[in-house]
């Protein structure tokens, strides 16, 4: 019944991209339903007293007040319904998302690191060999800095891009942070968010079902230019994913080897 109506559409939410966004609009539309029927029994309500309690009517007040106890029943009604809401559909959802991401990391995922700051957002990627090289977070240089180490052999085909380029139906692992003050990475055609903090990484999870090209957008209000943050996202098939990170991370090998015969060649000048 919810569903079809889809009172989310209606107001104007983007269409969902992700495997589990149905949920999420699903409890969108419960809680609207609800909202909906708070709305016309309290404006019942409200014209009821209008017409009960009229001047005309009621020439003498009356300073006893409520005499029944219609109004507490009512008001644990309410409470009870709310609690039927909390409990039966917003926290069976967080649990089904949270305790999801163990299978998640069996299914061989996409990862990226998504490194936010004022007033933007950098990706860094594993590179062809699927390991990020080791984070040193006092290396920080610039805003947006990964934070590579440079002597990990394993950050040498690690790339960073400007924008997030995903493959579609597959499961993806977003490792968000910051490298300045709280921000909030959110993806709403993806039915996600998670808040970026400064010297942690913090996993966010989810599987685009169709391809697209988006914004991603800072949740978090963090500073004079907080309304321009934003990013792109692109998903993309996996091969043209594939061969877009195979270029990237060639290229970032390719540069760091360089980097380090140029250091070595200086070592033995000395």
């Amino acid at each position: 019944m919810f569903t079809s109506l889809n009172w989310s559409k209606w107001l104007g939410i983007p269409e969902n991209y992700s495997d589990h966004g149905g949920n999420v609009d699903h409890l969108i539309d419960i809680v609207h339903w609800f909202m909906f029927a708070l709305f016309i029994g309290w404006t019942l309500f409200f014209l009821f007293c209008l017409w009960k309690f009229r001047a005309s009517k009621n020439a003498k007040a009356s300073y006893h007040g409520v005499t029944n106890h219609v109004s507490s029943h009512l008001e644990i009604g309410m409470v009870i319904i709310e609690a039927v809401l909390l409990l039966g559909f917003a926290f069976p959802l967080w649990w089904e998302r949270t305790d999801s991401f163990d299978e998640v990391q069996q299914t061989d995922p996409a990862r990226v690191r998504a490194v936010a700051y004022q007033f933007g957002f950098s990706y860094h990627y594993p590179g062809e060999d699927g390991k990020f090289g080791r984070i040193d977070r006092t290396l920080v240089s610039r805003p947006g800095d990964p934070c590579i180490d440079p002597d990990d052999p394993n950050g040498y085909d690690d790339f960073v891009s400007g924008i997030l380029k995903l493959p579609v139906k597959r499961n993806i692992i977003l490792q968000v942070t910051s490298t300045d003050v709280i921000h909030n990475y959110s993806i709403v055609p993806m039915r996600i968010q998670q808040d970026a903090i400064p010297g942690r990484d913090i996993p966010m999870w989810f599987m685009p079902t169709k391809e697209l090209e988006t914004y991603v957008v800072c949740g978090q209000l963090c500073g004079e230019n907080h309304a321009n943050m934003r990013g792109v996202m692109e998903v993309v098939s996996q091969k043209s994913f594939s061969s877009w990170a195979a270029e990237q991370s060639k290229a970032s090998l390719e540069k760091s080897q360089e980097a380090l015969e140029a250091d070595n060649a200086g070592l033995a000048r000395k």
